[in-house]
């Protein structure tokens, strides 16, 4: 069994309890206030095993099952023996830098409470289109788009969002969880942002 499809099992399990157990689902979501208060730190990555109903669950499940495979087995070319591990705690570090904006933005809100592993996903794929740039990723699920297109209207249109507001999806961690997943293979391997911009400038 490789590690994308662990993490999937994992998530979907703890996911399906916490929809029946409010006690679960409160000591796993993202809750800047108590995290603050009470030093409940894990409310970091555990916010990613849990989600608001099964079509969120099911949108980022797919989504990472579809791509994390194709980057599991990059990272182990890329990195060597050290890959997957890479690829594990890249996942969890980018659920965690997603919220980080609204770990301190919100830290005095009681109210402010959010869950799923958007965060993560959104780095899985990003990775994938640094790695990928001309694999192709579908629009609302049937429209193929190249991955380097996707990319910067999938970020401009988290920006607009995240500043527009007035709905309870979380562009600024999906903003966040995809520049980091771009980023992190970066630092590990520089030369992959080269070999980026050698794919475009020949593929185009």
């Amino acid at each position: 069994m490789n590690v994308t499809v662990l993490i999937v099992a994992v998530t979907c399990i703890v996911s399906f309890l916490a929809f029946s157990n409010c006690v679960l689902l409160e000591n796993l979501l993202f809750y800047p206030y108590r995290i603050w208060r009470n030093n409940e730190w894990h409310r970091l990555i555990s916010n990613g095993f849990v989600h608001a109903d099964g079509t969120h669950l099911l949108f980022n499940m797919f989504a990472l099952f579809s791509f994390g495979a194709y980057i599991e087995e990059s990272f182990e070319s890329i990195f060597g023996v050290k890959g997957r591990v890479l690829y594990v705690v890249m996942y969890f570090a980018a659920i965690a830098a997603a919220d980080l904006w609204n770990l301190f933005k919100q830290k005095n809100n009681p109210d402010y409470r959010s869950l799923g592993a958007s965060g993560g996903v959104s780095a899985v794929v990003f990775s994938y289109i640094l790695l990928n740039p001309f694999g192709y990723l579908q629009l609302f699920f049937v429209i193929n788009i190249p991955a380097f297109v996707f990319g910067p209207l999938y970020l401009m249109y988290c920006a607009y969002a995240a500043k527009k507001g007035g709905d309870n999806i979380g562009h600024t961690a999906h903003l966040t969880g995809s520049v980091f997943g771009f980023v992190f293979p970066i630092i590990f391997e520089p030369r992959l942002f080269n070999h980026f911009i050698q794919q475009l400038t020949q593929g185009i």
